[in-house]
């Protein structure tokens, strides 16, 4: 299958912007900012920037469009929009001598990824570098807006399951257990694509180490510039799952049979989790794995308890209850009951922000640290969330990400743009010319109203690509270390 051509990238209304420009014009600038919250925390982490960057502006660009024959890119462009639009509504000239430049055009500055930005703060500045594609930078606000809305709102939920973690964590584990191993990131399947869960999982290990989504991986090496060989990017875990269970119970006539193969004969050096409810979950916990003590205690890792149906709150803190029956373990300097080593539970179905918390209290009401859990995320968290008994779904305007052009130029000459719809209740009003985007008493805020020749250049933004190149760019432990402030 080949490419989509990447001036076809776009809405329809993009392909005839082109033309709609004032011919005076001779740059343009916009600013893409966060308007307005439909959830309790008014910012959001700052992510993706860099990866939108190099695979759609470097790498897609140069190899579908700038690095084929510019009769070829033209009569796609002519193909389908001549079939679509109608003749004489788009300019192919434009696109002809866009190919013939060879290289976007544009300037990007933005925040350091990693930022928790407020809202009405500009997050990235996209501007124009040559007078005659002016509209080069705003036709790029579709392709711009579809990449990064959800990894930004994904590496916010992995922040605030951070954020309760290291609320209870404080409360009642030891400093030196690795918070960011708390919680997996288990939405690969809920997925809206691939691509989506790629994305999405890569947002939520700026938070975690933890992941099922194995193509997370790759992707942070390729475009943050790490290397799970060398550092800790993410994790996995070997894990049994239904079909295993079950298919062996078919065979061996009982479930003990497979569970003690796991230890002694396939990972007896390897700590793995093993989903118990296909059945009896109760009769594993209570019955099966008391058999299996000698077997367990002598495994070199850790066997994770997994139940996966039930009410999660009930049924991980029960199975750690009676794991502490059964197996015991010691007490720790905060005086809670840590398991011991050799055994865990382990939930990643319907938990939710208000269940993790649950879980957590209900552990440390009874005594019990809250690392004794491991839990998983899956794609509910990572697409809605439930406030005021209500689920809202996570898209591009759960925080009204927006890029409008807020300054131009004509023959070098200022010119303010703005929008303020009368009838408008007030968020989508934008900001009007340059903006100095800056630090303040540990908040980031922002001033609009300035010119080109006037704007601070002492602000927070920094370029991160100009003219078909890249600059300053990031790699993973830098964006932790910007969300944690060094603290990850």
């Amino acid at each position: 299958m080949n490419e989509i051509m990447p001036m076809l990238l776009g809405d329809f209304y993009k392909m005839t912007h082109q033309a709609q420009f004032s011919p005076k014009l001779t740059k343009l600038v916009s600013y893409m900012t966060p308007r307005m919250s439909r959830v309790h925390d008014d910012k959001l982490v700052f992510f993706g920037l860099q990866a939108f960057i190099e695979k759609y502006l470097v790498e897609y660009f140069n190899n579908e469009f700038f690095n084929k024959p510019v009769d070829e890119v033209c009569t796609e462009y002519e193909r389908v929009l001549s079939s679509t639009l109608g003749k004489g509504t788009y300019d192919t000239a434009k696109i002809r001598a866009l190919h013939e430049l060879g290289y976007l055009p544009v300037k990007i500055s933005a925040l350091p990824e990693g930022t928790r930005v407020p809202m009405h703060v500009p997050m990235l500045e996209i501007s124009s570098t040559h007078p005659d594609f002016v509209w080069v930078g705003q036709f790029l606000e579709s392709l711009m807006s579809a990449s990064l809305w959800h990894p930004m709102v994904s590496a916010n939920v992995g922040y605030w399951y951070r954020q309760i973690v290291d609320k209870f964590y404080d409360i009642s584990v030891e400093d030196d257990v690795l918070r960011a191993k708390a919680l997996g990131d288990f939405s690969f399947r809920g997925q809206h694509s691939l691509e989506s869960a790629i994305a999405s999982s890569a947002g939520w290990c700026t938070s975690f180490l933890n992941t099922a989504t194995v193509p997370a991986i790759p992707w942070l090496e390729k475009y943050y510039h790490c290397d799970c060989t060398k550092e800790p990017v993410a994790y996995g875990a070997v894990s049994t799952e239904h079909s295993v269970m079950t298919s062996n119970f078919s065979i061996d006539g009982d479930e003990i049979t497979f569970l003690r193969k796991l230890l002694t004969e396939l990972y007896p050096n390897n700590s793995f989790s093993v989903v118990c409810d296909s059945y009896d979950y109760w009769n594993v916990v209570n019955n099966i794995l008391p058999q299996l003590k000698p077997e367990i205690m002598a495994h070199n890792g850790c066997m994770l308890i997994r139940g996966d149906s039930g009410d999660p709150v009930e049924i991980v803190t029960e199975t750690v209850f009676a794991l502490w029956e059964e197996f015991g373990g010691t007490v720790n300097s905060k005086g809670y009951k840590v398991l011991d080593p050799h055994v865990k539970a382990i939930y990643g179905d319907s938990i939710t922000v208000q269940r993790c918390q649950q879980i957590y209290q209900r552990l440390i009401d009874n005594g019990f640290a809250c690392n004794n859990v491991a839990l998983g995320v899956g794609s509910f968290s990572m697409m809605c969330v439930e406030e005021d008994n209500m689920l809202k779904p996570f898209t591009r305007d759960t925080y009204s990400i927006a890029i409008k052009a807020t300054y131009g130029e004509v023959d070098g000459k200022p010119i303010m743009i703005f929008k303020n719809p009368k009838t408008d209740t007030g968020f989508k009003k934008s900001q009007k010319g340059m903006c100095f985007v800056y630090k303040e008493h540990g908040e980031i805020k922002y001033q609009d109203g300035f010119t080109a020749e006037t704007v601070p250049v002492n602000g927070l933004f920094r370029t991160v690509f100009e003219d078909g190149k890249c600059y300053n760019t990031q790699t993973l432990a830098d964006v932790r270390n910007t969300l944690y402030e060094g603290g990850f």
